[in-house]
């Protein structure tokens, strides 16, 4: 099978972004009041209305067509596993899986996880893990503010704890990612190359039988809880 379009981020930025840390720890020190839309709120009450309360939580932030979701979910079976995607259309495409042979323990939601993650913590909700899978790494130097690692919902992140598990195929990503959560945690997060022998996502199939390095971060933010202080929403 061939990958043509698949393709490493192309950048003219070689390294962490020189304006990374203060961005960082300006989010971390300021407020982030931006409203929270209701249809978000609607998106939290939907993706709790069959959990039990006690099963552990599971977040798979920006799920796309779900099939990471559909992987975690059979391999965490005693958890409520939660796909949020902002695409209604890529939460429908979650095929080849019929509805007979979908896991009980999950839910698919549409919601802007900007909302979302601020909406886990407003409400006292803490995370067993948390997966974000190939986000678009805006790869432009002037992006920096829309990749997750760099934007105002950052500190939300390392605040609803668990086991943080990042991927991605650009090595940059995910060294601000490290970087980041250094600045939050105050200690050094490593990262590094790995091999996906069962691929989560479409993304990774394609980029790892492309011949791509492809990049994770885990890291358990129960055991080193971060230094933010709690924020006004």
């Amino acid at each position: 099978m061939s990958y043509a379009n698949s393709r490493i981020p192309q950048s003219a930025q070689s390294g962490v972004h020189e304006r990374l840390e203060a961005v960082v720890r300006k989010h971390l020190a300021e407020p982030f009041r931006k409203p929270i839309a209701p249809y978000n709120r609607e998106a939290l009450d939907a993706a709790l209305a069959d959990w039990n309360r006690a099963a552990p939580l599971i977040l798979d932030a920006g799920c796309g067509v779900g099939h990471s979701t559909i992987q975690i979910a059979r391999a965490h079976p005693e958890h409520w596993v939660i796909g949020v995607d902002q695409s209604q259309d890529r939460l429908e495409r979650k095929k080849p899986y019929p509805d007979a042979l979908m896991p009980r323990n999950l839910v698919f939601v549409r919601a802007d996880l900007v909302d979302f993650w601020r909406l886990l913590d407003e409400a006292d909700l803490r995370l067993a893990r948390h997966y974000i899978l190939y986000p678009n790494p805006w790869p432009k130097i002037g992006h920096l503010a829309r990749r997750w690692h760099a934007h105002p919902v950052f500190p939300f992140i390392p605040r609803l704890g668990g086991v943080l598990e990042c991927r991605s195929n650009w090595d940059v990503y995910m060294h601000e990612m490290a970087t980041a959560l250094s600045i939050a945690l105050g200690h050094d997060v490593p990262w590094g190359a790995f091999e996906a022998e069962v691929p989560l996502t479409p993304f990774e199939r394609k980029y790892r039988d492309s011949g791509q390095t492809l990049y994770r971060l885990t890291l358990d933010l129960d055991a080193a809880r971060p230094v933010a202080q709690p924020r006004e929403i």
